[in-house]
């Protein structure tokens, strides 16, 4: 018997609305249904609301019902941005336009996001000058595209009784990408390994 009540009132809907008003009806009920951040339209009910014309102009404090008619009157939505407000401010927007804009800027600013890596640069005490430059170059290219550099030196058998040496080599090669890096904390030790890492310094990263 429910059903066909509800029946019933979509029939009603249908004859007595104009077509436009019932195809602008259904809609803004599609959004409503879709909606996951805003309440929107029937779905705010409050005594009273805020509301902000499309134009950002205030419209004063009044009903939610009023503010409804007054989004249909503009053929906008009625949309809730500060629920948390006493009272709660609305504003009106065409809420379609607004959801598909604000999913547009989401998708540059992924898009111009940079996931900064860590690279690692391994090194024995005894590398001769040019390995040490080539992997300084390496360092340096990781850190100008704004990663951050995990420089390790190992030491094997009696090299352990020489850890100076690793200390300094790894002070050498962060003095040197001091131009693109800050050096995060001093070498450690740990077990057969010393470590430092290099963080690139802010800017913008090369394209």
């Amino acid at each position: 018997m429910g059903k066909l009540r509800a029946v019933s009132r979509v029939f009603l809907l249908w004859t007595w609305v104009p077509l436009r008003a019932h195809v602008f009806l259904i809609f803004r009920r599609c959004f409503a249904i879709a909606n996951v951040t805003h309440q929107i339209n029937e779905e705010i009910r409050d005594r009273e609301i805020r509301l902000i014309g499309a134009d950002g102009s205030q419209l004063g404090i009044m009903s939610a019902a009023e503010g409804q008619r007054l989004a249909d009157e503009e053929g906008l939505d009625l949309v809730k941005i500060s629920p948390n407000a006493t009272p709660p401010v609305c504003k009106l927007m065409d809420y379609g336009k607004f959801r598909f804009e604000q999913s547009k800027r989401e998708k540059e600013a992924k898009k111009n996001q940079h996931v900064v890596e860590i690279k690692e640069i391994r090194m024995s005490p005894g590398i001769d000058i040019g390995d040490f430059n080539t992997k300084l170059r390496n360092a340096q290219k990781f850190l100008a595209d704004g990663n951050r550099v995990k420089v390790t030196v190992r030491f094997r058998g009696r090299e352990m009784a020489h850890t100076e040496i690793g200390r300094d080599l790894l002070l050498d090669f962060a003095a040197q990408c001091a131009e693109l890096a800050n050096l995060d904390k001093e070498p450690k030790l740990e077990g057969r390994h010393m470590s430092i890492f290099l963080s690139a310094k802010t800017g913008k990263p090369k394209a």
